[in-house]
């Protein structure tokens, strides 16, 4: 069972560094504008969400869980 509720991109925080993309690429993808966006939310399992939200160098990457507190960063 998947203890990530919801996944948040800070657009204002992205600098389309990609490294979400390359370790969870069934979740997150760049638009357009090389920002990161959510394609598919439960594309990939909770630790590799959870280490593309380490990843990401400006953590832009916010998690949630089924409850809606703050799990990461």
């Amino acid at each position: 069972m998947s203890t990530i509720g919801k996944i948040v991109v800070e657009r204002e925080l992205c600098i389309g560094a990609a490294s979400c993309v390359a370790i969870a690429p069934g979740v997150f993808e760049l638009d357009k504008d090389n920002i990161a966006i959510i394609k598919d939310a439960k594309g990939d399992d909770d630790a590799t969400i959870m280490a593309a939200a380490e990843s990401c160098p400006t953590k832009a990457i916010f998690l949630y869980d089924i409850d809606g507190k703050q799990i990461y960063p």
